[in-house]
């Protein structure tokens, strides 16, 4: 969403490096690039103002004056700037003292609230709590089994007396649900309420009806970010109709330029809480203004792709993985358990996305598949056991075979069981602390590593050394050198460096102490 913005402000800073200093005219020019970025990426003016305003007055203090590297000093002002845009720190939910806490989602229709609704109940299910849906979205055609069906795929239980459809009291739904998850020891409640295509009286009021009547811990307002300026027009009408405390955002995986992000929080004053960047339930984070800034600067989120991959791979599993790829024992189920585990992660173009300096590379990043790994897993359980153990036995017939088991083609089979001998044994190299071919590493030979010689290297050069240096070709030549040799064993001739070998120049002569 953001890749826009980004390429934009990449490209600003690009011009600024190399400058030892910035003149008032370059920060002129950088801060009209900067604001037409944002503008164009759907920014509200009334976010983009103070931005500006706040980006300047640090630009021109001693901060970037004094600063050895006025470039790199820039382009932290901007993140920090847009980190208290985004809202500074991160908000949490705030849970009541005596369950159930209530959360009420409030928004248009189409801006999934639905969707968002069963999302944050798999999240607080993950999170150790045991939370409960409750339809009251009742005039919303299929809305109610629409919940159930994402509350059965969420694991959560669901709360739908009545059947929807233009049929039911949304608010009686809404109050009796806080008896029944007290009833059933359910320590969250989270209440689907009724959307509408735009703003009008009646679903203010029966928002600020259900919003009376269970008195929520949390009004939560769900907007789609790929409306744009819309979305803080829509915002700020529920702001006075109803009131909520925190910001959804969802559709993040869009292709809108992401300036509902930036003008929300500015406009309202009310921090975005957490967003939702895909269709599958998954696809839902807590929102760290932050990391947004670190993504929008192309400086990567490390700490969201490291917490992914805590959740996904076993401590255990891959304790056990580095034993067998240190003992050589590293096999095709292995590796087949391992992507399974990395499919976990959710899809691989998001989790590359989330790496620094990515954005140079955007369009190999576009050209990743994720059903090759689909592929690559329908190779690997089209062979026997034995074959996944050793590929070594995988003759031309065999993977003709697993070739016609995966529907794939042999070229594909042959592919994958050459990367994966390569990349076996580029591990066992890493297992042993070293990389071939690369210099002063353990187990490195070559381009300036230091060469271990072998045994018998090292005999012959012992060998070598008791026979003295090798005898001249010439007879008359080797006596002289032997005569000299044994001079020297005898004491009665000069050593090989001693100064009677030498004859000085005249004019050195001079300098010589006295004899």
């Amino acid at each position: 969403m953001f890749d826009t913005l980004s390429d934009r402000l990449a490209t600003t800073f690009k011009n600024l490096r190399g400058k030892g200093r910035l003149s008032p005219q370059d920060i002129d020019d950088t801060l009209r690039a900067i604001r037409q970025a944002l503008l164009e990426a759907d920014v509200s003016l009334q976010a983009v103002r103070p931005f500006i305003a706040a980006v300047r007055e640090r630009a021109e203090g001693a901060e970037v004056s004094k600063a050895l590297n006025p470039a790199q000093q820039i382009i932290k002002i901007v993140n920090e700037e847009l980190v208290a845009i985004l809202g500074g720190e991160t908000r949490r939910l705030r849970f009541a003292k005596n369950p159930p806490t209530v959360i009420m989602l409030a928004g248009l229709q189409g801006a999934g609230k639905t969707t968002l609704a069963g999302k944050l109940a798999r999240w607080l299910k993950s999170e150790g709590h045991t939370p409960i849906l409750v339809a009251a979205d009742l005039q919303r055609p299929n809305a109610v089994t629409q919940l159930q069906v994402v509350g059965e795929r969420a694991g959560v239980p669901v709360f739908a007396p009545e059947p929807g459809n233009g049929v039911g009291n949304p608010v009686k739904v809404a109050k009796d649900s806080i008896d029944f998850a007290k009833t059933k020891l359910h320590d969250v409640v989270i209440v689907d309420t009724a959307g509408r295509l735009g703003i009008d009286a009646e679903l203010m009021k029966q928002a600020a009806d259900i919003r009376d009547a269970v008195s929520p811990d949390e009004v939560l307002f769900v907007v789609d970010a790929m409306i744009g300026q819309d979305a803080v027009i829509t915002a700020q009408a529920f702001m006075d109709g109803v009131g909520f405390d925190g910001v959804v955002l969802t559709k993040l995986d869009g292709d809108a330029r992401g300036g509902a992000a930036l003008s929300v929080r500015q406009v309202t004053g009310k921090p975005v809480m957490f967003a939702s960047s895909g269709e599958k339930l998954e696809d839902f984070d807590v929102f760290h203004p932050e990391r947004m800034a670190g993504r929008i600067l192309d400086m990567g989120d490390m700490m969201t792709l490291i917490e992914k991959a805590e959740q996904a791979f076993d401590q255990a599993e891959s304790e056990k993985m580095a034993l067998k790829l240190a003992r050589n024992e590293f096999t095709l189920e292995d590796f087949l358990n391992q992507m399974e585990q990395l499919k976990k992660l959710g899809s691989m173009k998001k989790l590359l996305g989330m790496l620094p300096g990515v954005g140079e590379i955007k369009q190999q990043l576009n050209e990743i598949d994720d059903k090759d790994v689909d592929r690559i897993a329908a190779i690997i359980k089209s062979m026997t056991p034995g074959e996944r153990d050793d590929v070594k036995i995988i003759n031309g017939s065999r993977r003709q075979r697993i070739a016609r088991g995966s529907g794939t083609t042999v070229q594909e089979v042959n592919n994958l069981i050459d990367r994966f001998l390569e990349a076996k044994k580029m591990m066992q190299q890493m297992a042993k602390g070293g990389m071939p071919g690369m210099p002063g590493l353990p187990g490195a030979g070559g381009l300036g590593g230091t060469k271990r010689k072998s045994a018998k290297a090292k005999a012959a050069d012992k060998a070598s050394k008791s026979k003295g240096r090798s005898r001249s070709g010439n007879p008359a030549k080797a006596k002289a050198e032997e005569a000299a040799r044994q001079a020297r064993k005898d004491g009665t001739g000069p050593g090989e460096d001693a100064p009677g070998q030498f004859e000085l120049p005249a004019e050195f002569k001079n300098l010589l102490p006295p004899q």
